[in-house]
């Protein structure tokens, strides 16, 4: 499943090898004369680090509960709290605190949203059509970040929402894209051994090469167990210009082995996904997908 080269290339984020390069000299920032080990955490790493006290299921936080997730004083909490709420980081919610409107647009504004927007009704049909849990997600670093997740109700399961991250090598999602990075790359990078989900979860990087060897030649994914017992997956990547820009997948928990009937649906919905993709780029929306990746 790969697009016809357009010469377009859309940035969805860096690809695991390219983190371990080093940038141009041009692009590498002006730093004081102070190691990282030494300097104290700045006002932004803790803003940061309270914002990401927020999260799937802790949408609404107390400030005792900042403080205690962010790992910061109250009083300092407090400070930041005042600040974000002028910013419209941050909004009140009934005497508690939730991430502001500002977050939103702001996140919305990211390539990988785009890429979100374009997969949309294709993932809709995708779930109606085999009545299974449907997902989106990318790559970072060592781990996938869900970017959609259509869920049969009946088992939804919390371990795994929009915005979770979980290792790359545990999941169908992250071995479809990881099977497209250079395995120098994933050697060189990949810790040795890998952390676990569950027992069954790949922890040697010698093991994990070679099924993406084998990904790589039948361009599809799959996990049983690996993320949780019971819960079987089947992936396949989004090939933009020869690259895994994403990946797209099917799951069901509670049974025994990982569902192939639904194989060519799954690639037929990538196939589409990818179109959409590059239709968007070649109708004069490459800003929405800037061209370095």
């Amino acid at each position: 499943m790969s697009v016809p080269p357009g010469g377009i290339e859309p940035d969805f984020g860096p690809p695991l090898g390219l983190a371990s390069r080093p940038v141009k000299p041009a692009e590498t920032p002006v730093r004081e004369d102070v190691s990282d080990a030494d300097a104290p955490p700045s006002i932004l790493t803790k803003a940061f680090d309270l914002l990401r006290a927020f999260n799937f299921n802790e949408r609404v936080m107390t400030l005792t509960e900042l403080a205690h997730a962010s790992g910061l004083p109250k009083s300092t909490v407090h400070r930041l709290l005042a600040r974000l709420i002028e910013l419209g980081a941050v909004e009140h919610h009934r005497g508690s605190y939730k991430i502001g409107i500002e977050i939103f647009r702001l996140g919305v504004t990211s390539p990988v949203s785009s890429m979100r927007d374009a997969a949309s009704s294709h993932l809709a049909a995708l779930h109606r059509q085999t009545g299974q849990n449907v997902h989106l997600a990318v790559l970072r670093q060592h781990e996938v970040v869900l970017l959609e997740r259509l869920s049969v109700q009946r088992v939804w399961s919390p371990l795994f929402g929009v915005g979770g991250r979980l290792p790359a090598q545990c999941t169908a999602l992250g071995k479809a894209m990881l099977a497209f990075e250079d395995p120098a790359d994933l050697r060189a990078t990949l810790p040795d051994p890998m952390p676990r989900l569950t027992a069954t979860s790949i922890k040697d990087v010698a093991v994990l090469l070679r099924e993406l060897a084998e990904v790589r030649r039948a361009g599809v994914a799959r996990q049983c167990g690996q993320v949780q017992p019971g819960l079987a997956c089947t992936a396949v990547p989004l090939m933009v210009n020869g690259a895994a820009v994403g990946a797209i997948s099917i799951s069901a928990v509670g049974v025994g082995d990982v569902d192939r009937r639904h194989d060519a649906a799954l690639r037929a919905t990538g196939a589409l996904v990818e179109r959409e993709v590059f239709e968007r780029l070649t109708q004069g929306r490459m800003h929405w997908f800037p061209k370095e990746m």
